[in-house]
């Protein structure tokens, strides 16, 4: 059976790329961070199936320590600091962990085991100002957060590395992707949980940041098998993954107030804390190349994506789960 480390596997990309690795038959392996509370929500089902393992991206004692021990034959880098507007608040650790964490364990593969395939979590974000419509893997970057900053210093350095070392190692430029997974900081959760609260007499107003800010978005489980698909490709290369098509923050409202028979202008209110020091205004990928050469396409649409999210999260609201303050929540990612 081959083997796979996911870092970053507690998140919701994790989540699901273990639950599909799990379905090729792999090993699964999850490092996590040493905290005194590690949330393993996500992982519920699949947590006697897979090991987790401490580890840290700041730390390449402790990555050579895990490659040494359980000999990979994937490594799928998906741990970041990964929320744009804490980037801001925090841009130091936003650089030690989401660009030289990535440089600490392509090193530690280079020192162990050089013939893993390891991917890297890279983002749209990375074209932030963009300088083409849409965006491809040609496309010149231009990054709009300490962020998007870090997240292209972590996908030169895996070319660079790829280039200068033989590694066999592939960055997904991934666009906006969510789920019922996704936390509540990334504006389509927000959206999906405030509708089913006030759906359900939980909240009055939904406040949110610039409702015209547009993305690309997909589902995540369409995305993490795109993850497998690359690591799958020779020789390695970078691919784009996205869905082709934009939609605006006020279109996500409008969508998801319609199913559940409201209206998002009776609920939505602009918030000038939810708006960013520099804002990415547009951001549609094109995801020819992965189509061409991985055969990959996604399988969710937009409406349903939505339409998902607030299913569950009017499920798990109508269980008895409690409803976090989203008022208070400042970290929402538009």
């Amino acid at each position: 059976m081959p083997a796979a480390l996911i870092t970053g596997i507690t998140g919701q990309d994790g989540s699901y790329l273990a639950e599909f690795l799990l379905t090729q038959n792999y090993n699964v392996v999850g490092m996590v961070r040493r905290t005194s509370i590690i949330n393993l929500d996500r992982l519920e089902g699949i947590q006697d199936r897979i090991k987790l393992v401490q580890g840290d991206l700041l730390d390449e004692a402790s990555l050579i320590g895990l490659l040494r021990e359980f000999q990979p034959d994937e490594v799928y880098n998906l741990a970041a600091m990964s929320f744009v507007p804490t980037s801001w608040q925090q841009p130091v650790l936003t650089g030690e962990a989401t660009a030289l964490g990535v440089t600490r364990l392509l090193d530690a593969i280079r020192i162990t085991k050089p013939d893993i395939r390891f991917y890297q979590a890279s983002s749209s974000e990375m074209f932030g100002k963009v300088q083409a419509v849409p965006q491809s893997e040609t496309t010149p970057f231009y990054p709009r957060s300490p962020y998007g900053v870090a997240k292209l210093y972590g996908h030169w350095i895996t070319v660079n590395y790829r280039e200068s070392y033989g590694l066999r190692a592939t960055s997904g430029i991934l666009f906006n992707h969510g789920s019922p997974r996704r936390g509540l900081e990334f504006v389509e959760r927000k959206i999906s949980q405030g509708v089913a609260a006030i759906k359900l007499g939980m909240l009055d107003k939904l406040r949110l940041g610039n409702l015209e800010a547009r993305r690309d978005l997909g589902f995540a489980g369409d995305y993490v098998r795109a993850m497998w698909l690359m690591l799958q490709h020779d020789p390695p290369d970078d691919f784009v993954i996205a869905t082709g098509e934009t939609h605006s923050i006020r279109e996500m409202c409008e969508v998801a107030f319609n199913h559940v028979g409201l209206k998002y202008e009776d609920y939505v209110a602009q918030d000038q804390r939810f708006f960013r020091p520099a804002e990415v205004d547009l951001l549609v990928g094109d995801p020819t190349k992965a189509g061409q050469k991985l055969g990959w396409e996604p399988t969710v649409p937009f409406t349903e994506l939505i339409h998902m999210m607030v299913d569950s999260d009017v499920a798990q609201l109508r269980s008895g789960k409690k409803l976090p303050d989203l008022v208070e929540i400042t970290t929402v990612r538009h």
